[in-house]
């Protein structure tokens, strides 16, 4: 019976093919630092996961927002631990991006025919880095308050459109519930969607080029 199954879904989805040209390929000789790539994708993964339990009891406004985290910590079966593994977790994928993309640019991997999988690598590392800022203030808390006034007053010293980027960022002047609402829409659904499309871009050229090896005194 699971052969037949098998067979149908063979005939018409190309299972054989899809495992030979994704998983059954050659890999050079490489070491435990090329694992830092399946790393940060397995810590993305486990953010998304926790990130939508999270935002079940969540309440983006700031008159609750600092309660519903309370809520989860102390009211929710098993609140802490899961905001605990996404707070961790924000911090660890932070790592191992940078980390991977160090590993990348000392092994030379940035290289031709890999440049635009070097790109789509930092726009990872810039949208991870968004994701730790946006997140950041979504507790709603005096840490997070000021911490989030300093970041955004730091963006604010480019050059010419300084003034710009601030007021973007909050929705105003200052913090309000505005930015609140803005930096949650944009952790939960622009960021992740950004992630997502790099991601699969990111892969895609995996496949399409292979991966560089540790490179011999020639290269």
């Amino acid at each position: 019976m699971a052969s037949k199954v098998y067979d149908w879904l063979e005939e018409r989805l190309g299972l054989s093919a899809i495992y030979s040209v994704t998983l059954d390929r050659k890999v050079p000789k490489v070491n435990w630092w090329f694992t830092l790539g399946s790393a940060s994708l397995f810590l993305f993964i486990i953010q998304g996961v926790t990130g939508v339990f999270l935002a079940v009891y969540y309440v983006p406004s700031p008159d609750h927002a600092y309660d519903s985290i309370q809520y989860i910590m102390n009211g929710v079966a098993f609140g802490w631990l899961i905001r605990g593994i996404h707070h961790w977790g924000a911090s660890l994928m932070v790592i191992f991006v940078f980390a991977h993309m160090l590993r990348t640019f000392f092994f030379g991997a940035y290289k031709f025919p890999r440049e635009l999988t070097w790109i789509t690598g930092v726009v990872l590392l810039l949208a991870t880095l968004g994701m730790g800022f946006t997140g950041y203030l979504l507790p709603w808390n005096q840490r997070a308050y000021w911490a989030t006034t300093v970041g955004t007053e730091i963006a604010g010293t480019v050059p010419l459109i300084g003034p710009f980027i601030t007021a973007a960022l909050r929705g105003g002047t200052d913090l309000s519930g505005v930015t609140l609402a803005r930096f949650f829409a944009v952790h939960i659904w622009f960021l992740p969607a950004v992630i997502l499309g790099m991601i699969g871009a990111h892969i895609y050229m995996i496949i399409r080029l292979g991966i560089a090896g540790i490179p011999d005194k020639d290269d």
